[in-house]
């Protein structure tokens, strides 16, 4: 599948990426208390993903990725009635190898302007990468694929288990796309370009 990987490893414990989760005394111990559901933590990054891409100027066009979702474990493969979760939106227009640096550039700076932490950039020529967490404990990652295709995704760790919607155009939910209709094919006169940007 199309669908970006890079976040998950980030994603697979509990709280790998923070979370959102206060502490309750009991003694010595500390127990970490998900303040947030999954429904609560699905909604916010698909907000999160929406404004990413809605700062992406010219526009380009995109599509629901495949929602993931892992049980968190307490270490002895035991559940703890927590689920990370993630979602992505695959970018639909053909991003030329010569635009890959200013989309990621351009994605970057407006996740600093909202107080994200960037945490790895991977400036690799053919697969360009960029990770961060938001104020509020999500992990983000926009990546390039082997294809030249782009998946931005957002996911938090250790959501407490309820039940989860999705919206509309999901793939493996109804009247979502095909795999094959996650390759990037939609030509755009900026991003599609291979003349490089003058400075």
């Amino acid at each position: 599948m199309l669908t970006g990987m890079l976040l998950v490893a980030s994603l697979a414990g509990c709280g790998a990426v923070g979370g959102q989760s206060g502490t309750k005394d009991q003694g010595k111990k500390e127990e970490k208390v998900p303040t947030m559901d999954m429904q609560r933590a699905g909604e916010r990054a698909e907000a999160i993903l929406d404004a990413t891409l809605a700062a992406i100027q010219p526009p380009v066009k995109w599509s629901y990725g495949y929602p993931m979702r892992e049980a968190c474990s307490n270490g002895l493969n035991e559940p703890t009635g927590t689920t990370t979760i993630n979602r992505t939106r695959h970018v639909l227009t053909v991003i030329s190898a010569q635009r890959r640096g200013n989309l990621l550039g351009v994605v970057q700076r407006y996740w600093e302007q909202q107080g994200f932490t960037v945490e790895s950039v991977n400036p690799d020529k053919d697969m360009p990468s960029i990770r961060a967490k938001s104020p509020d404990g999500f992990g983000v990652d926009l990546g390039v694929g082997s294809i030249g295709n782009v998946h931005i995704s957002a996911g938090f760790g250790c959501a407490k288990d309820s039940a989860m919607t999705y919206p509309p155009g999901t793939p493996g939910q109804p009247g979502g796309p095909k795999e094959e209709e996650l390759r990037p094919r939609d030509h755009s006169d900026f991003w599609s370009s291979t003349e490089p940007l003058q400075q």
